[in-house]
């Protein structure tokens, strides 16, 4: 089988690739460190020869990430006591960066060693066996044992799995500024660098976490959710490996959903994620591979074929079991579902109340599975939360982030487009087109909404001039806090899309609707997109922080003030627009989140401005500088993304696998012909 292997590191050997990333001063004292004990340890060997208790080194040190290491650990688990020399051990380039195989395999001495440690962290040397070794052999083992402990514990190798300092230097030649010759990009080739990064990123969870719910790519394990796991990582990737033509892992995945997803499991899920992610990649899945059948092509789901509807047919099973969440005496679900007994159930905080955001990013999912299979009480269920919604009266549009499942009303008066308020918004407009603007209602709401948000929530940074989103943390009649989620990024695209009605702007001008209206729309979309990007020009690494905070005047200018923000970010450390925003400490954490590039997907196939393209690859890059995992384990979102090399969580993100593409204009679908949710794509009706 041909391997995809865009970055070599299947053909790089362990020291290799450590050759290559090493670049702190800590390498040469590591390995000195390592030498002293190789060396300890064959004197330890020539001791116990001396007593007649020989043991044989094995000639060839096993790679730990050579295939055949499989074969090798049944050898290896067999011995008691198993003793590594030569250099080539202190070279394999683990997890962590340069310390970090060297903390495993160390930590592993106070192990049991009748069995091998957890995925393989085999231990870096076992010591001859401590009979009738004389007294000052024992003190300089012990005193060389303590000195590289105090020197791996000064260089954070003891630190915990998920903050993990790891270098930063590319390992990819291509990501080396001016790799790309000429003035023209070949999107072609960036394209297939997206691909051969999913495909790293799936292959490392593949190999390592296989069937589990979540990965940790730098310890290289997984961890369920669930008794026998949701497949969250699974369906979540699936349409993205449809879309990219990788028929292989299709059919593996495929495989899994058909013997191993059952939902017949006694355990509370929350009511929001779960469908945005399963019941969402299930349909999706159901779509393209239905709209797209060469992606892909699998016998096995051709018509007529047994598993034609294995993907509706999962999605239906789910669904009747979510739904359950939607028995409250108002019809807003509660935040959660025990999917075994078929049983909503309310929040543990905020006085049993659910996240308006969540309560009411269910329906595109719910709505478009009624049209599906035809059950109309899927639809109803739906629709009835957004009833409920529209009748407490928010003001100017504009709804508290939480709402009481019991009786329907509002608690509390916090109004922000951040966490659990963000999709709210998103998904009035998503529903207006998803029904091919059937439903005026949903239109109304947000032109109210986004009325209320210029009135209340815009304002204008200092002394640059961006435009922001704040938030009202005590309503509309309190204070506006300068803040803004990076989830909030989702409103450029969205605005721009409501504006044009997923047709071209230029395509939208020449229609009798357009107004001064939507060009007001389409200027506050581009303001905000710069906004959003500045968020992630602003950090080190060049990846945005969850929370941003930014600079504004006192009292906060009005959304009819003047401004005039620059319109590049000057590069140097010092520039003036680095004064408009700050991240405070506790918000420096980067969870791979698709807001960012889902609207710069839509800006650009919108205005058709290659800017919002060329932003989405820089991210892109930078995503890869930052966050990849070497030893082939993928890539990881990060605890602080304001510093290089980054700490890193050691966690990668189930949506890491279903950021929109930025792939070639004119083989795709106009983007009037589909919504999506949160993540997926969805056929609107026509």
């Amino acid at each position: 089988m041909n391997v995809r292997d865009p970055f070599g590191l299947h053909r790089k050997s362990a020291l290799s690739i450590l050759k290559t990333t090493a670049s702190r001063a800590a390498v040469d004292l590591t390995e000195r460190a390592v030498e002293a004990s190789i060396h300890a340890i064959e004197k330890g060997k020539q001791a116990v020869d001396d007593f007649d208790m020989s043991f044989t080194v094995p000639k060839n040190v096993p790679s730990f990430s050579n295939p055949q290491r499989i074969v090798e650990d049944r050898v290896w688990g067999n011995t008691t006591v198993t003793s590594r020399g030569g250099k080539a051990s202190s070279h394999a380039n683990k997890n962590g960066g340069i310390l970090g195989g060297v903390q495993d395999r160390v930590g592993s001495l106070f192990d049991d060693r009748n069995t091998l440690p957890m995925y393989k962290d085999k231990p870096y040397a076992y010591p001859p066996s401590q009979r009738a070794r004389p007294i000052w052999r024992r003190k300089r083992t012990f005193v060389f044992l303590l000195l590289l402990l105090s020197l791996l514990y000064y260089f954070g190798a003891f630190g915990s799995h998920h903050d993990t300092a790891t270098s930063s230097t590319p390992i990819w030649a291509w990501l080396k500024a001016g790799s790309e010759s000429g003035k023209i990009a070949d999107w072609s080739k960036r394209r297939e660098r997206v691909v051969e990064a999913f495909t790293l990123s799936w292959d490392a969870y593949e190999r390592y976490a296989w069937g589990y719910d979540q990965f940790h790519p730098i310890s290289k394990k997984g961890e369920q959710m669930t008794p026998k796991g949701l497949g969250w990582i699974i369906v979540d990737a699936l349409d993205t490996m449809i879309l990219m033509n990788l028929t292989s892992r299709v059919t593996h995945a495929r495989q899994w959903i058909s013997t191993s997803l059952t939902y017949d499991q006694d355990q509370d899920v929350s009511t929001f994620e779960t469908t945005i992610r399963m019941l969402g990649g299930l349909l999706s899945a159901h779509y393209i591979s239905n709209e797209f059948p060469q992606l892909a092509p699998l016998a096995e789901d051709d018509p007529g074929a047994p598993g034609e509807d294995l993907y509706l047919e999962k999605a239906k099973d789910l669904a009747d079991r979510i739904v359950s969440a939607f028995d409250s005496p108002s019809g807003v679900p509660y935040a959660s579902v025990n999917i075994g007994k078929y049983e909503g159930l309310p929040a543990h905080d905020e006085g049993g109340a659910s996240s308006t955001a969540e309560t009411t990013t269910l329906q595109l999912e719910f709505k478009y599975l009624a049209k599906l299979t035809g059950e109309k009480y899927f639809w109803d269920k739906a629709e009835k939360v957004m009833e409920v919604v529209d009748n407490n009266g928010a003001e100017d549009g504009l709804v508290p982030i939480y709402i009481n499942a019991k009786d329907g009303t509002f608690r509390g008066h916090n109004i922000r487009l951040g966490s659990r308020g963000d999709s709210y918004y998103e998904y009035l407009i998503k529903q207006y087109l998803q029904t091919n603007k059937q439903e005026p209602v949903y239109l109304e709401m947000w032109d109210e909404t986004l009325r209320g948000v210029r009135k209340h929530l815009i304002t204008y940074t200092e002394p640059s001039g961006f435009t922001i989103i704040g938030e009202r943390p005590d309503g509309l009649k309190g204070p506006l806090s300068p803040k803004m989620d990076h989830l909030v990024c989702f409103m450029p695209g969205t605005i721009a899309l409501a504006a044009t009605g997923g047709l071209t702007e230029a395509e939208a001008k020449k229609l009798p609707t357009w107004t001064k209206k939507q060009e007001a729309d389409m200027k506050l979309a581009r303001e905000l997109m710069q906004t959003c990007w500045g968020m992630y020009k602003w950090m080190a690494t060049g990846l945005a922080a969850e929370i941003t905070y930014f600079n504004i005047a006192s009292p906060p200018l009005p959304e009819s003030a003047p401004h005039n923000p620059p319109a590049e970010f000057d590069p140097d450390p010092e520039a003036k627009w680095r004064k408009d925003f700050t991240v405070h400490a506790q918000d420096t954490h980067n969870l791979q989140r698709p807001e960012t590039v889902e609207s710069l997907f839509y800006m650009w196939r919108i205005t058709g401005d290659i800017k919002y393209r060329e932003w989405g690859w820089e991210m892109f890059k930078s995503f890869m500088n930052h966050t990849a995992v070497q030893d082939g384990g993928g890539f990881t979102s990060l605890s602080n993304a304001n510093k290089v090399p980054p700490v890193m969580r050691d966690n990668m993100e189930s949506f890491w696998l279903v950021s929109p593409p930025f792939g070639k204009k004119e083989k795709k679908k106009r983007t009037s012909n589909y919504v999506s949710n949160q993540i997926f794509p969805i056929r609107r009706k026509h």
